[in-house]
C-alpha cells in the first residue's frame, strides 16, 4: 500500500486531493471529517469555536489522538493507493511513518484566496471573523513544519483541472 498524506493551512484546496481520489476510486481519509462525526454524535453545534474545541479535544494530550484513529481507518483498507488529509504536527508524520511509507504532500495557496475560499464555501467551521485565530492554531500543532518538510507541494492558484494535473503528477511519480 502507498500513502499520501496530505497537509496544508485551512481552504488552501486540500479537497482537491480528495476530489482526485474520488475520481479514481482510492480510498480518502480526513482528520477532519472525523472531528465533524464526532461533533454530530454529540449533538453539538458544528460552528469554529465547537470545532475547534472538539479537534483540539480529539487531538489528546500528546496531539495524536485524531490522526491514530485515521491510521486505524487506513489500515483496514487493502487499496494500492490511499490518502490521509489533516495532518498537522511532524510527530503525526512520524506516528504514520511508523506504520507505513507515506509521502507528505503539501497544499498551498496565499493568505487571501484562501480567505475569500472560507467566504464562498460558506462551511459552518469556517468564520471569516475567526479565520487567523485558526491560521494560528493550525501553525501552533505544527503545520508550518509540515508543509515545510513536505515531499512533494501543489500550488493551488490556478484552475481546478490544473490542481488535479499536479496530483495526477504526484502519484504517478509514486510507481
Amino acid at each position: 500500500m502507498k500513502l499520501i498524506v496530505v497537509t496544508g493551512m485551512p481552504a488552501a484546496g486540500k479537497n482537491i486531493v480528495d476530489q482526485y481520489a474520488r475520481m479514481h476510486g482510492y480510498p480518502y481519509f480526513s482528520t477532519g471529517d472525523i472531528v465533524r462525526e464526532e461533533i454530530h454524535k454529540r449533538g453539538s453545534r458544528g460552528d469554529a469555536q465547537t470545532s475547534a474545541k472538539i479537534s483540539t479535544e480529539l487531538r489528546g494530550v500528546d496531539g495524536l489522538g485524531v490522526t491514530r484513529m485515521a491510521v486505524d481507518r487506513v489500515l483496514k483498507h487493502k487499496s494500492q493507493l490511499v490518502f490521509i488529509e489533516g495532518v498537522r504536527s511532524w510527530p503525526e508524520i512520524e506516528l504514520i511513518r511508523s506504520k507505513l511509507p507515506a509521502t507528505l504532500v503539501a497544499v498551498v495557496a496565499p493568505k487571501e484566496m484562501r480567505l475569500a475560499r472560507v467566504k464562498k464555501r460558506g462551511r459552518e467551521d469556517d468564520s471569516v471573523s475567526y479565520f487567523d485565530d485558526r491560521d494560528r492554531r493550525e501553525i501552533g500543532y505544527g503545520v508550518a513544519v509540515c508543509i515545510a518538510l513536505a515531499d512533494a507541494y501543489i500550488l493551488n492558484t490556478g484552475t481546478v483541472d490544473e490542481a488535479l494535473e499536479q496530483v495526477e503528477k504526484i502519484v504517478a511519480g509514486l510507481a
